[in-house]
């Protein structure tokens, strides 16, 4: 396998993107909204995973660092735990949110560099047991998870597309060849097509391309089965999280002519060797290798140049097993028209977070008529934008503000 498996993500043709928001309180579950900020900066904090204490239910914050977590009412004296690397872990009960006006405080966390043989190894050994131990550390188990997905649209900095769905994802085991399954369960878009270009570019693979960024069951489709030949990996510092040291290890690709390659960074946990994140980034020098991995197809009248490609994937923890919990794409595009003076820029960016996590069973697996197709374009497969109980108790991401704002104006603008 090699990194080409990416080259579905995206395909330019005609556009059509949406997006929703959760609801408020009714009488089956509790709504709770939250902003997570810097004890010291007040910055927010953006990527904390919010937890609910004892369930499967879970979040993560915006780039504003706001969350929303529904709950159901049947459950008392509920408390939340948040992580974040870099910082304390914070416990916290939902009935607390009121008093502080849902403004919660992180405390960065301080400790000292302890005495460490790793240090001195070289970042191969730690990357290799961390593939080692993956039998240890993931889930042999299939799982069945709820998880939220938006993708969002930009010209130039006006967002003029906008898509979101819940999804039901059958999980397969990390020891197991099979690919993960995926069912739409609900979707929504809306799009202001007379903010388009005559020509733009669809999302193609859907929650697909953010299940295939779990490096820990694809491995191959990041750095393909060379990976040691293509990547050097160098040890660059130790950060904290959960009260454990985070080995952060950085990784470069080596001279290549002949593909596009990465560049980043993983998070991984010092005492059992998991991945606990991943940031990196495509090389974008080399022009007509990046290009292959997105375009299917573009006009003749257009020069289509990839300017951002950026990745993250984050697991988290529980009970010793380390799970999927939240993915994310940023792509940005510029298309040069022929016998046009300027050009355009898109920018879109693919999120997936798991809300809900259970094991799996007979009952609950995805039919083979349910299950979307790995090409899936969830603009053509969601339908409108204006039934207001459409979310009811489901969990989401928050939307970002200037998300919220485009909405409205979207919204205005269809309806007139």
């Amino acid at each position: 396998m090699s990194t080409v498996k990416f080259r579905y993500i995206v395909l330019f043709i005609v556009l059509g993107i949406s997006v929703v928001f959760a609801q408020s309180k009714n009488g089956e579950y509790n709504e709770f909204r939250g902003k997570i900020i810097d004890g010291s900066t007040n910055v927010p904090l953006s990527y904390c995973n919010v937890l609910v204490s004892g369930m499967n239910i879970a979040t993560v914050t915006n780039t504003e660092g706001e969350f929303l977590l529904k709950v159901p009412d049947m459950f008392e004296d509920v408390k939340l735990v948040i992580r974040h690397i870099g910082y304390k872990n914070r416990i916290i009960g939902l009935n607390e949110l009121v008093p502080q006006k849902g403004i919660i405080v992180m405390e960065q966390a301080a400790f000292q560099l302890p005495q460490i043989d790793v240090l001195m190894q070289d970042a191969n050994v730690l990357v290799k047991k961390m593939y080692e131990k993956v039998p240890e550390n993931y889930s042999l188990q299939e799982m069945f998870m709820t998880a939220f997905y938006r993708e969002s649209i930009r010209k130039r900095r006006n967002y003029v597309s906008l898509s979101e769905a819940v999804i039901d994802v059958q999980k397969q085991p990390y020891d197991s060849y099979r690919s993960d399954l995926a069912k739409l369960y609900k979707a929504r878009k809306k799009t202001d097509y007379t903010k388009l270009d005559t020509l733009v570019f669809k999302l193609m693979g859907g929650p697909y391309n953010n299940l295939y960024l779990d490096m820990i069951k694809y491995p191959a489709f990041l750095f393909s089965d060379q990976m040691f030949e293509k990547y050097y990996f160098t040890f660059d510092r130790i950060e904290w999280m959960d009260d454990k040291l985070i080995y952060v290890v950085n990784f470069n690709h080596r001279p290549s002519t002949e593909e596009a390659l990465y560049n980043g960074k993983f998070y991984i946990d010092a005492t059992t060797m998991a991945l606990k994140s991943a940031v990196f980034s495509l090389d974008l020098k080399n022009q007509d290798q990046a290009i292959a991995l997105f375009i299917r197809k573009k006009p003749l009248n257009a020069k289509v140049t990839p300017v951002q490609a950026d990745y993250r994937m984050d697991y988290i923890e529980k009970d010793g097993k380390w799970y999927y919990a939240y993915s994310r794409i940023e792509l940005g595009m510029k298309i040069n028209w022929k016998k046009k003076l300027f050009n355009t820029n898109y920018y879109a960016v693919i999120e997936m977070a798991v809300t809900d996590r259970e094991g799996s069973s007979d009952s609950k697996a995805i039919k083979f008529r349910e299950r979307l197709r790995s090409n899936v374009i969830i603009s053509e497969t969601a339908d409108g934008f204006s039934d207001p109980d459409f979310w009811g108790p489901l969990n989401v991401i928050e939307p970002d503000k200037p998300i919220e704002a485009a909405i409205r104006k979207i919204q205005r603008q269809l309806e007139r």
